[in-house]
């Protein structure tokens, strides 16, 4: 087989997706292909998202339909030089069979989620990967793990990953004892303790980077580094109607716009992710666990907890991405650790830069994670 030719498959997105659906191709064929070009648009039933290019080369065959659905590892493209005879990429598309997931062997492997008894209650949470540093995923206020979609197996190709459910979110115990960055941090390490991890490199969202930075203070020794994405902890200002517009939402028609404030592109919000976090709110214990959390963090519009200069001074290896376009949190926060951490600020992107900039996120967090081990 000739090795200069370069599959494009389905990716695969979070531990639950098996297809996906081509919406569309953002390159034609014949284009000559850089690392992280935007190839096409893929559709989930949690996200529609940019595929990138993870390879250099010539786009010489197209072979997703748009509209078609297509399992995760198909073949819906080839890259290669121009050099590369049209018989071998016809032999090399001909030939093509789907890998065999490591999901196929899902009895062997275990469930994708799993629960974890710890002192702050029931926490549950994602394993991947075997090997490698391990990285610990905390996700923002109203998150969940799945926050982490395009971000976890990506990690998980050279780390062990953890994803977990805070206290008050996803499927985990919806009781917060104390529902200040401290006592988030306890039981962020109860969780540590319970799966048995001595130290862990931190990437946060938002109030997860806030959760991950309080960490890094009180228990210096379990955080190998950290990752802020779009922190809470930098600076004073939010949009306390992002805050105020999620706790009291009710309805599609009330959430939709406050959803829309986390994406620089308004249309990556689903009916699904809505419906989805509908659900979420409508559980017993989560409106609680929201005020109480919102009026202990960001009470009078503002955070309580501005953790900048200790992370200097501590001088933890830290990583501080940003989207550009965040409307929730400003990104000239970006800057509160210039003097001491890696900043990148994306363009195009705001409060879920993970999601909208995935490959170049991504990269970012196995440069610095690799560096800091």
């Amino acid at each position: 087989m000739n090795e200069r030719i370069k599959p494009i498959v389905m990716p695969k997105w979070g531990l639950s997706m098996s297809e996906g659906k081509v919406t569309g191709w953002l390159k034609r064929p014949g284009s000559t292909i850089s690392i992280g070009d935007e190839l096409l648009e893929v559709e989930t039933d949690k996200i529609t998202n940019v595929v990138e290019a993870g390879e250099t080369g010539v786009l010489r065959r197209v072979l997703g339909e748009p509209g078609t659905v297509y399992p995760v590892k198909a073949l819906i493209a080839v890259l290669a030089e121009p050099d590369v005879p049209d018989d071998d990429i016809d032999a090399f598309i001909n030939s093509y069979a789907v890998p065999a997931s490591e999901d196929d062997g899902e009895a062997e492997a275990g469930p994708q989620y799993h629960t974890a008894e710890t002192p702050a209650g029931t926490i549950r949470y994602a394993k991947r990967g075997e090997s490698g540093p391990t990285v610990l995923l905390v996700h923002g206020f109203g998150g969940d793990l799945d926050n982490w979609l395009f971000t976890i197996d990506a990690l998980a190709e050279k780390a062990t990953v953890y994803a977990l459910d805070l206290p008050g979110h996803g499927q985990s115990n919806k009781q917060i004892a104390d529902p200040s960055l401290s006592g988030l941090s306890k039981a962020v390490l109860g969780f540590l303790d319970t799966v048995g991890v001595e130290r862990a490199h931190f990437v946060g969202h938002s109030m997860g980077g806030a959760v991950s930075m309080r960490t890094a203070l009180d228990a210096p020794g379990r955080v190998a580094s950290l990752s802020l994405i779009a922190s809470a902890g930098l600076g004073e200002q939010i949009d306390h109607g992002y805050i105020q517009g999620f706790v009291g939402a009710t309805s599609r028609r009330d959430l939709k716009p406050v959803l829309e404030t986390l994406f620089a592109d308004r249309g990556l919000v689903s009916r699904q992710m809505i419906d989805d976090l509908l659900k979420y709110k409508r559980l017993d214990g989560v409106d609680e666990a929201l005020r109480a959390l919102s009026a202990s963090l960001f009470a009078e519009g503002r955070q309580a907890s501005v953790l900048a200069s200790g992370i200097a001074d501590a001088r933890t290896p830290t990583l501080v991405v940003w989207g550009e376009e965040d409307r929730v949190i400003p990104a000239d926060h970006a800057q509160a650790l210039a003097n001491t951490a890696q900043v990148a600020v994306i363009p195009g992107a705001g409060h879920m830069v993970q999601m909208e900039a995935a490959g170049k996120v991504n990269a970012l967090l196995k440069d610095h994670i690799a560096k800091a081990d």
